[in-house]
């Protein structure tokens, strides 16, 4: 129940994650967030805007090609907000890899790096130690 924020907008992205919201009261002077198209039913009275039903927007009709890449599918994140989610086995930057991440790899690149500069690093400043 939001009837007594003093807010005149709601921030955009303040629903971000909010996929099991199915009812929301703002003040009547607000829109519900995403738009009242985004909820099955609005009911406005004297003191409140209620909210109900938040629809699917990847279901919906109103957007025939939503920003989802290929080998990726829709999914909700909010009233009016969406998340695309890579098909298995792609992942990376929209979707365009495919297999898995090279774990190893990256994990042996990236320990090499941390032990060589760490070994530079300790024979390097080791001469300016000072010995009891």
């Amino acid at each position: 129940d939001l009837t007594e924020n003093p807010l005149t907008t709601l921030p955009a992205g303040s629903f971000l994650g909010f996929i099991q919201l199915q009812r929301l009261a703002v003040p009547p002077a607000l829109e519900c967030p995403g738009g009242n198209d985004t909820w099955q039913n609005v009911t406005v009275d004297r003191s409140s805007r209620l909210c109900q039903g938040q629809r699917n927007p990847c279901n919906s009709s109103v957007e025939l090609a939503w920003p989802c890449p290929e080998n990726s599918v829709c999914a909700p994140d909010g009233p009016s907000l969406i998340q695309c989610l890579c098909d298995s086995p792609f992942h990376g930057y929209k979707c365009q890899r495919k297999g898995t991440f090279p774990m190893l790899l990256f994990g042996g690149i990236l320990g090499t790096a941390t032990v060589s500069l760490s070994l530079l690093l300790w024979g390097t400043q080791r001469r300016k130690a000072k010995t009891p």
